[in-house]
């Protein structure tokens, strides 16, 4: 087991090195830069700019050096100093505007999870222990329209819903009286009130997957030699069922656990965008937009190590959940 984590932990180095360089290059692939879209910008204003001033920038920024050279600038300010650098268009250091907005975004995330969970843990085992039953086919149709129908439309809809029934506007997680006031107990139950529309859309497609999977894996246990050998037994149903079939059903919940590092930079970007949600993925879309280099790499390196933790998070939980998984890890080192 160990010998399997030491090794995961050494191909990480590599696998991050080159992502870095490859995300690096993916930015710079579109023609100009960030210089070369705020001038568009102000052109298309009516506003005249100076070739003087427009080169001043780009050698104050160093968009006129080598690749490998802002390559090296950049990836040594963070391995040396944890500087991501400057965002063109904020002003601000990158690292302040990632961490202002991965609050709300931890917090979303962790509560869809958390939802999908709970919503896919009994309707998977109920559909699998009921198969063909009337209840099975009703959650069935409903996570087959889960997961047909795209998040951001379902934000459409809520967002029509509310204002055309409730009279209400959704927008944002904290209400407009409560948005320069100080944390307390009406603040914090204000942003809960708020949460849970956009944790019920963003957890719609993930719930409806997870009881899909849930149920067939929990059937593929269900007829397996050792069910049948435990209830010749005469163990109660319930037991024969929770004890073994259901926790060796469990891995896609286990494995979900490292989806949630990565939501916190990608998030549902759509779906923030349609109810203005000031999370990472919206801030991502818009560095994106306006090649701020250093703002989008960098929030690009972040998703990248976040996904490779989270996976061997994920496949260090499943080897303690699954014993079957552990064994053959400890085999092969």
């Amino acid at each position: 087991m160990w010998a399997f984590v030491t090794r995961r932990l050494l191909y990480m180095i590599p696998t991050l090195f080159v992502i870095s360089l490859v995300s690096f290059a993916i930015i710079q692939l579109p023609p100009g830069n960030f210089i070369n879209t705020f001038v568009a910008e102000l052109r298309a204003q009516g506003q005249g700019v100076d070739n003087a001033q427009v080169r001043a920038l780009e050698e104050r920024y160093g968009l006129d050096d080598p690749f490998l050279v802002q390559y090296g600038k950049w990836i040594s300010g963070i391995l040396l100093h944890g500087d991501f650098g400057q965002s063109f268009q904020y002003q601000r250091p990158v690292s302040d505007l990632i961490w202002d907005r991965i609050g709300l975004t931890l917090v979303l995330a962790v509560c869809t999870t958390l939802l999908s969970w709970a919503i896919a843990f009994p309707i998977g085992v109920y559909s699998a222990v009921r198969q063909h039953s009337v209840g099975d086919y009703v959650f069935t149709f409903i996570g087959f329209i889960g997961l047909a129908t795209p998040n951001f439309m379902l934000a459409l809809i809520f967002v029509w819903i509310s204002f055309r029934y409730m009279g209400e506007s959704v927008g944002g997680i904290v209400s407009p009286e409560y948005a320069d006031a100080a944390w307390n107990l009406g603040k914090v139950l204000d942003v809960v009130s708020n949460l849970w529309i956009p944790v019920l859309i963003i957890g719609t497609a993930g719930t409806a997957t997870l009881i899909r999977v849930l149920r067939a894996n929990l059937l593929d246990e269900l007829r397996k030699p050792y069910v049948t050998t435990a209830r010749a037994k005469g163990l109660p149903e319930w037991r024969v069922i929770l004890k073994y079939p259901v926790r060796m059903a469990l891995s896609p919940f286990i494995s979900t656990i490292g989806w949630i590092l990565p939501t916190l930079i990608g998030g549902e970007v759509m779906v923030s965008i349609v109810v203005s949600l000031e999370t990472t993925g919206p801030l991502l879309l818009d560095a994106l937009s306006s090649q701020d280099m250093y703002l989008a790499g960098s929030f690009i390196l972040i998703l990248a190590t976040l996904t490779v933790i989270g996976t061997l998070l994920s496949d260090l939980l499943l080897a303690l959940w699954d014993p079957r998984i552990r064994h053959a890890q400890t085999a092969k080192g």
